[in-house]
């Protein structure tokens, strides 16, 4: 019974190993947006990718879980809005993220990469974090406003004219 066992653990600890080794980098560039941080030096994403990738390996079963990286996705945004208040006061408090989400608050930032980089729709993303479908909307055309804008400061301060915004990217 024990090797029997032994071997089952075995089993699922090489699918796991597989499943992260290909499944890491996309993760780990969605909590690098999350966070703020710069791809290159990026310890907190770092940090919430391990956690999150600890907690899917705690419940890892592929046989019952119909996409493994869905369930990643969504330890890695759990983990992330659990984190995100204390680190967005610290933030409000002096330091800034230097980041290129770092303009935005943590909610704004959360549903911009999960609408944009991951491609979920309105409703998946607001069935994942627990917000209304309309507020995940609001979040996500407000986030690309700003983006936008700091865009087109950027193309003045470069002595381009700023050319006419595209629709929302957030229908």
């Amino acid at each position: 019974m024990r090797e029997r066992r032994a071997a089952l653990d075995r089993r699922r600890a090489r699918e796991f190993e597989a499943f992260a080794a290909g499944a890491a980098g996309r993760l780990l560039h969605a909590a690098a947006l999350l966070t703020a941080e710069p791809p290159a030096a990026a310890p907190r994403a770092q940090r919430l990718l391990t956690a999150a990738l600890a907690r899917t390996y705690v419940e890892w079963d592929p046989r019952h879980v119909e996409d493994p990286y869905d369930r990643a996705r969504q330890m890695l945004a759990q983990r992330f809005i659990r984190e995100a208040w204390r680190v967005h006061v610290r933030r409000l408090s002096g330091r800034s993220a230097a980041g290129v989400l770092g303009v935005l608050g943590p909610q704004e930032r959360l549903v911009l990469v999960l609408r944009l980089y991951e491609g979920l729709s309105a409703e998946q993303t607001a069935a994942l974090i627990g917000l209304p479908e309309e507020r995940v909307r609001v979040l996500c055309a407000r986030a690309v406003t700003t983006m936008r804008g700091r865009g087109a400061g950027r193309e003045r301060a470069a002595g381009r004219a700023a050319a006419r915004p595209a629709p929302s990217a957030c229908p």
